[in-house]
């Protein structure tokens, strides 16, 4: 098909919706109406006479007509919008946005950003918390870091494997002393446990220390991490905390660990669109992250 004939409009809907799985998502990407996108990718699909999407009740998957296309709009989308940045000064910009898990920012991340400023005091950080996957697309981030309990690569994203997640019991020193002594893993059920997303890796943990399958059914629930090791600090129960985000409270005395007992429990990632294509900023602070992270090729 001839350059000015090609439908741009469509192919960019078609992209989004292929993209994002989703009409409505692709639709709330490019700021127009559900049924603009459409009609857009009907269009398409009349004009190359076969369908892109299987329509199904309230989800549309690709085609495998619909997935060869889309790693190549994809690719060549992409290669425009590099350009395009370059061209208009945006890689030398010294405000780096990053996009965290909120676990490893509230514990890790935040406390140590002094010593990545001291090193690189011309770049400006904008941190944000979230667990969603990035694509760099419809997310404005420059750099990821992500966790998985059991994958290590995503569709459209490279990812570097920052270091695995080593679960350890950690107990505030006042709320160790109160109640009877704990001298085996079963103690520590005398006390709250406070658990991450669901009561499954305490389970994992009271087995690898030798209780056996324990019952557990009560605990305050957090989502991330970070909350986890806050509600620990303040004596509100026995937290299961990745040993590289308890770490400085282990070495300053806040926290105590019982026993030396940990479950692995998946990895954290370094997450780009593409590595190579990182900007100044960004690649410095990938080599700071890799360098002063606690983890940092552990498990790899």
């Amino acid at each position: 098909m001839k350059r000015g004939r090609l439908p741009l409009t469509a192919l960019r809907s078609f992209e989004a919706a292929g993209r994002l799985e989703s009409f409505t998502l692709a639709a709330a990407e490019l700021f127009v109406s559900q049924a603009a996108i459409s009609r857009q990718i009907r269009e398409l699909e009349d004009l190359v006479g076969r369908p892109l999407f299987e329509r199904r009740h309230r989800s549309v998957r690709l085609t495998a007509e619909g997935r060869t296309l889309l790693s190549v709009l994809t690719s060549a989308f992409d290669m425009v919008g590099d350009s395009l940045e370059a061209l208009s000064g945006r890689r030398a910009s010294q405000t780096l946005k990053v996009s965290a898990e909120p676990s490893i920012a509230g514990c890790w991340l935040v406390p140590h950003l002094a010593e990545f400023q001291s090193e690189h005091p011309q770049i400006d950080l904008v941190i944000d918390a979230d667990p969603r996957l990035t694509d760099f697309r419809s997310v404005d981030a420059d750099i990821a870091i992500r966790y998985s309990l059991t994958l290590s690569s995503w569709p459209r994203v490279e990812a570097r494997r920052l270091g695995g997640v080593e679960m350890i019991p950690v107990i505030a020193p006042e709320l160790a002393g109160y109640g009877r002594p704990i001298s085996t893993p079963v103690d520590l059920m005398q006390h709250p446990l406070l658990h991450e997303d669901n009561r499954e890796a305490w389970q994992q943990w009271f087995t690898a220390a030798g209780a056996g399958p324990v019952r557990i059914e009560r605990g305050a629930i957090f989502t991330d991490g970070a909350m986890v090791l806050q509600a620990a600090l303040r004596g509100n129960g026995v937290g299961l905390i990745d040993r590289d985000h308890a770490r400085d409270e282990l070495a300053a005395g806040r926290l105590l660990q019982p026993f030396d007992v940990s479950v692995p429990y998946g990895a954290f990632f370094l997450v780009a669109r593409r590595f190579d294509a990182l900007s100044e900023a960004a690649q410095a602070f990938v080599a700071w992250v890799e360098r002063a992270y606690p983890g940092a090729g552990r498990g790899n």
